[in-house]
C-alpha cells in the first residue's frame, strides 16, 4: 500500500548513482517472471550526438505567470499561478474537485482541506522542494472555472512515478533537470483528475487553454519539462494527443462484489488462499490484541501523536527522511472529519500500530501504516493494512479499496494489478525521442506483467 509520505506501503527509488543507472521492475515470484529494463545513457544517448553541451537549461525566476485566451467575440479564460492554496477559497477550489470527479466519486485527496494541510504543516512547501504553483482559469468576471494542483520540484521524491535516471541523463550531458513542474498531490499516487474542471459549456475549451498555459510556464521558466503524475485515463488520453508522452505503472487494488461481509469475500477466494487469510486473522486474537476502526470525532490527539511514532518508526527504519510533519497529522484530523479512517491495534490499554486511511465517494484510500518501535506482531500488517480496510468498505458499501503501489503479497489477499497512469512533457526533442523510446518499451513490459497476474490470481475460476 503506497503511502502520503514514505510508509512500508511504498516504494520510494533512491536515485542512482551515475548516469548509466537503470529501473528495475520485480515483479511478482508466483509466476517467476522477471524483466529488467535498463535505461542507460550510453545506449540511448550516445549516438545521437548531443556531446556536453554548454547551454544548460537555468530557472528564470521572474517569468510570466498570466495568460489570456480568447473564447469567442465576448468571452475569454485567463489562467494565472498562485503561490499558495490559500490564495484559493476552499469553496471554489473543491467545487472545481468535485465537477472534475464527480460527486459519487469525491477524491479527498484533491480537496481543499487535504492540499492545504500539506502547506500548512510546512510538508509541500519551498523549503521541502515541493513549491505550490497552483493554476487558476477565470473567466472575464473572475468566476473561477478551473484549478490544477502544480508544484516547481527540485527532486523527484514523494512522486511515486519514478525519473531519476531521466535526471542523471540530462545531468550527464550538462544540462538540469531540475527544477520540473508537476500536477500532482504529494506524496500520494491515488488516481484522479489533475485539470479540475467546473462544469460549464466550453470546459472542453477550458482544458485546452489550460494545457496550452502549462506548456507555456514550462517554455518561460526554461524548464526541462512539465509532469502530470496519476491523472485519470481520460486526461491521461488527452494529453497524450496534446504532445505528452504517455507512461504506465501498476497498483493493487481490492474489488467489492456486492459482498455483504468477510466471509461472502472470502467465499470467492481459491481454498488455500481463503485458509491462508483465516490463519493470519487468527494470529491477532492470539496475539492479545484488539483492533478498532476509528472516524471523524472518535480520533483524538493523543491517537495522532501515537501514530506519528508509528508513522517516524517507518521511515527512519526504510527511507530515512519523512516527508510529513507532525503537525499535517492533526490538521488533517480537524479538517477532514469522517473521511478519516484511522485502524488502530491496541494491547492492553496501549496502542501499538495504526493504519490511515481516507474514504472518498466510493473507494477506501489506504496510505499509511506504521508500527511502535521495537514491536514485531506476526500478521498485525496485513490486518490493519487490507483485512481491516476490506471490512470498512464492506460496511460502508464502497466498490474499492485502493492498496497502493509495491507489494506482490497483496495479490494473494484478494488485492488485484490495475493500470495507472502518467504523462510527460519534455522541452528538448532529442531526450525526449529517447525517453518515448524507453516507456514504449516499458509499456509492453508492464501490460505483460499485468496479464500475468491477473491469469495467476488468487480468485476462483470465474471470479472477475
Amino acid at each position: 500500500m503506497a503511502g502520503v509520505g514514505g510508509s512500508v506501503r511504498c516504494c520510494t527509488c533512491n536515485p542512482s548513482s551515475s548516469s548509466s543507472s537503470f529501473f528495475v521492475r520485480k515483479p511478482p515470484s508466483p509466476v517467476r517472471f522477471r524483466f529488467r529494463l535498463k535505461f542507460r545513457t550510453n545506449a540511448l544517448f550516445g549516438d545521437w550526438g548531443l556531446g556536453n553541451r554548454k547551454n544548460s537549461l537555468s530557472f528564470s525566476s521572474t517569468p510570466q505567470q498570466q495568460f489570456s485566451f480568447s473564447l469567442t467575440d465576448t468571452d475569454t479564460v485567463r489562467v494565472s499561478v498562485v503561490s499558495s492554496i490559500s490564495d484559493v477559497p476552499g469553496r471554489e477550489w473543491d467545487a472545481c474537485a468535485v465537477d472534475a470527479s464527480g460527486a459519487h466519486s469525491f477524491n479527498p485527496f484533491l480537496s481543499h482541506a487535504f492540499l492545504s494541510a500539506l502547506e500548512h504543516s510546512a510538508s509541500a512547501v519551498r523549503e521541502t522542494g515541493w513549491t505550490p504553483h497552483h493554476i487558476v482559469a477565470k473567466d472575464q468576471v473572475n468566476n473561477i472555472l478551473a484549478v490544477v494542483p502544480l508544484y516547481l520540484k527540485t527532486h523527484s521524491y514523494g512522486e511515486f512515478v519514478f525519473d531519476h535516471s531521466w535526471a542523471n541523463a540530462y545531468h550527464s550531458y550538462g544540462y538540469k533537470y531540475y527544477p520540473k513542474l508537476q500536477s500532482c498531490v504529494p506524496f500520494t499516487p491515488v488516481t484522479g483528475p489533475r485539470i479540475l474542471l467546473r462544469n460549464t459549456a466550453f470546459k472542453d475549451q477550458v482544458f485546452d487553454c489550460i494545457v496550452s498555459a502549462l506548456k507555456d510556464l514550462t517554455a518561460n521558466y526554461q524548464l526541462s519539462s512539465l509532469h502530470v503524475t496519476f491523472p485519470s485515463e481520460n486526461e491521461w488520453l488527452k494529453l497524450t494527443q496534446k504532445g505528452f508522452l504517455p507512461r504506465i505503472g501498476m497498483q493493487y487494488h481490492w474489488k467489492n462484489r456486492n459482498y455483504k461481509n468477510f466471509d461472502d469475500f472470502l467465499m470467492d477466494m481459491k481454498q488455500s488462499k481463503r485458509k491462508n487469510i483465516r490463519q493470519e486473522r487468527k494470529k491477532i486474537s492470539a496475539q492479545n490484541l484488539i483492533m478498532k476502526r476509528l472516524r471523524g470525532y472518535e480520533i483524538k490527539a493523543r491517537h495522532w501523536d501515537s501514530f506519528y511514532t508509528f508513522y517516524r518508526n517507518t521511515t527512519d527504519n526504510k527511507w530515512g527522511t519523512p516527508h510529513l510533519t507532525r503537525e499535517f497529522f492533526h490538521e488533517l484530523g480537524s479538517k477532514m472529519g469522517d473521511n478519516v479512517l484511522l485502524v488502530v491495534a491496541e494491547e492492553g490499554d496501549e496502542l501499538v500500530a495504526g493504519a490511515l486511511n481516507l474514504i472518498g465517494g466510493d473507494t477506501l484510500f489506504g496510505r499509511l501504516w506504521g508500527c511502535q518501535p521495537q514491536s514485531y506482531f506476526p500478521s498485525l500488517h496485513f490486518e490493519a493494512c487490507y483485512y481491516q480496510a476490506i471490512e470498512a468498505a464492506i460496511e460502508l458499501n464502497l466498490k474499492t479499496v485502493e492498496a497502493g503501489a509495491q507489494g506482490e503479497h497483496k495479490i494473494q489477499r484478494g488485492y488485484l494489478p490495475v493500470t495507472t497512469f502518467s504523462c510527460h512533457y519534455l522541452i528538448d526533442e532529442e531526450f525526449r525521442e529517447a525517453i518515448q523510446d524507453f516507456l514504449e518499451r516499458e509499456a509492453s513490459q508492464v501490460k505483460l506483467v499485468i496479464k500475468l497476474l491477473q491469469d495467476s490470481g488468487p480468485f476462483k475460476e470465474g471470479i472477475v
